[in-house]
């Protein structure tokens, strides 16, 4: 602040601070959302909705002098407060009783608006819109490189994602997490950019890159101006193309990931995630771990590790390039072959391929001594991403526990107040991925929670949806695709899905028409074939004293029990 006050930034500052306002700016606008925030914003303030493009202009007349002037004004020594946090023993109170429904009386108060007959009419809704959702086009350069191309010039933004069709999927069974640490170090080195120098230059930029791994692919995600897209996408060619894995860097990841891992033992949610992956697929399945992997992997990972994997698997033949933003297909496919032109193709490592190791176990605990919940979890291994029931399921789900009004939310949060909030989704992948319902629960109630959510599971099967319930269900998966295309970079993640699973590039055009088709005998059909109350396994991270005789009434056999890391306690399976 003392330099800021005496000397002011340099052009290049002001210069990289304004394009990065500028393309967070530009970005909330594209989101419906966000948008009228914005509008809104600037009425309430300015009596203009309208002041947008007057913002970014009275941004782009900042200067150094401007800027000293901010710092002296606002930014004085004496105008902060500094707060310190000490450790210590959290003291929650006592449990509070959970209320009978239909035995709260309302608190006495006033309103704020005086009530008015026309209140009681609830609106009509108007017609239901058309979807039109984008549909790419496509071009493969001559080393093999998909590029998947979306012309969006609704605002002078452009995202991109370089998709490597190698994830989890592909780490050796004795290195779990090896695609993730590979993805996580593409940013830190190439063999002309510091890491330092990678994050200076797309900050001067205005620019968002980043990267990952999942179960089916690694990633790099760039979003940018369109008058600095070029630029920005050198950078991204240069991570994925060239990365040095620098050992210093390789150590500062490792202590890194070493630390998640660390918190993660801590959170009851990310425990009962990792018990479920554990318990599902065994240890010698590349799904049955998390993307972190382990702590003995990751201590044993080395800097030639990496290397292997990223010259094993990013190989222009196994990857796309997928594009949204204000670009025509002659300006992209020009900077396609200028900037992954020279990529050489190679042979790609097949991913690993395994039956699924399932536990026995109708019940697995996780002891957490003292805990005031309970990380609550039903899980079954279920289909991959190419079913052909993928629309019944998805509608299927949404009514079980995939919305907030669903039938699990209504029992266990509305009715019962067993929970703040339960979910229950499928993870599509190439290989069959899980079912799972998902709840953080009342100690108290863990028992009755789960017994509970049996029962609408066993309700699902045994009748089909009503017809409100059905077209509620239909609608939230019609309606909610166009969330999916909101932004230039959903529509990148949304096409690159297209990419990864072959989908085929007018999957997204016809898939509201698939959802809308759905019956609800298509419901019941694929809720018994795919949530079989028998070979759901029940998962409790929470205090085993507590919860142990509550979920013992449920007659689940054999109980196992293991540790946070996911690892069957020896002696311990009942």
């Amino acid at each position: 602040l003392e330099q800021l006050r005496a000397k002011g930034p340099s052009d290049k500052e002001i210069e990289r601070a304004r394009n990065s306002i500028e393309t967070a700016m530009l970005s909330q606008v594209e989101k419906v959302g966000g948008n009228a925030n914005m509008m809104n914003q600037y009425n309430q303030y300015l009596g203009d909705p309208g002041y947008l493009g007057k913002d970014i202009a009275r941004y782009r007349q900042v200067t150094a002098a401007g800027v000293q002037r901010a710092v002296d004004t606002y930014l004085k020594n004496q105008s902060r407060v500094v707060v310190y946090g000490v450790p210590g023993t959290p003291d929650l109170g006592p449990e509070v009783p959970t209320p009978a429904p239909g035995k709260v009386k309302p608190a006495p108060g006033t309103a704020i608006n005086a009530d008015e007959p026309w209140r009681n009419a609830v609106p009509k809704a108007g017609p239901a819109p058309k979807l039109v959702l984008p549909q790419a086009t496509s071009f493969t350069l001559s080393n093999g490189l998909t590029v998947i191309h979306n012309y969006n010039p609704a605002v002078p933004l452009v995202s991109s994602q370089l998709v490597i069709k190698s994830g989890s999927g592909a780490n050796p069974l004795a290195q779990p997490g090896l695609s993730s640490f590979t993805a996580q170090l593409l940013q830190e080195g190439t063999s002309t950019r510091s890491a330092p120098q990678i994050a200076d230059d797309v900050a001067q930029l205005g620019a968002f890159l980043g990267t990952g791994s999942g179960a089916d692919a690694s990633f790099a995600q760039l979003t940018s101006l369109k008058t600095t897209f070029p630029q920005a996408l050198d950078v991204l060619a240069d991570v994925v193309q060239h990365p040095q894995f620098p050992q210093e860097e390789v150590e500062r990841q490792r202590a890194s990931r070493l630390g998640e891992l660390a918190q993660q033992r801590e959170n009851a949610a990310a425990v009962a995630a990792r018990v479920e992956a554990a318990a599902l697929y065994g240890p010698q399945h590349p799904y049955g771990t998390i993307q972190l992997g382990t702590e003995a992997a990751l201590k044993a990972t080395s800097r030639a590790d990496l290397q292997a994997f990223w010259q094993q698997h990013y190989v222009p033949n196994n990857a796309a390039l997928i594009v949204s933003g204000d670009i025509d297909a002659a300006q992209l496919k020009s900077l396609a072959e200028a900037k992954f032109g020279n990529w050489k193709a190679g042979a790609v490592a097949p991913s690993v391929t395994a039956a699924p190791a399932t536990t026995k176990a109708r019940l697995i605990l996780v002891d957490k001594p003292g805990a005031p919940q309970t990380a609550m979890r039903l899980s079954t291994i279920a289909v991959a991403r190419a079913t052909p029931d993928y629309a019944p399921l998805q509608v299927m789900n949404a009514a079980l526990g995939g919305l907030f009004t669903s039938r699990l939310s209504n029992n266990l949060r509305e009715e019962k107040g067993y929970t703040y909030g339960v979910r229950s989704q499928f993870q599509y992948r190439s290989q069959p991925g899980p079912f799972s319902i998902a709840a953080g629960v009342r100690t108290d109630v863990t028992g009755p929670a789960v017994s509970e959510t049996f029962k609408e599971i066993r309700a699902m099967i045994a009748k089909p949806l009503t017809a409100r319930e059905l077209s509620n269900a239909r609608n939230s998966q019609v309606l909610s695709l166009p969330g999916q295309f909101e932004t230039n970079a959903s529509i990148s993640a949304s096409m690159a899905n297209t990419y990864i699973y072959g989908l085929g590039l007018d999957y997204y055009a016809t898939l509201p028409q698939r959802f809308a088709g759905v019956t609800d005998k298509q419901v019941q059909q694929v809720a018994k074939k795919y949530l079989q109350p028998e070979k759901l396994i029940v998962i409790g991270v929470g205090d085993q004293a507590k919860i142990a005789p509550q979920l013992s009434k449920l007659k689940l056999a054999p109980v196992e029990l293991r540790d946070a890391e996911g690892n069957v306690k020896e002696g311990n399976v009942k």
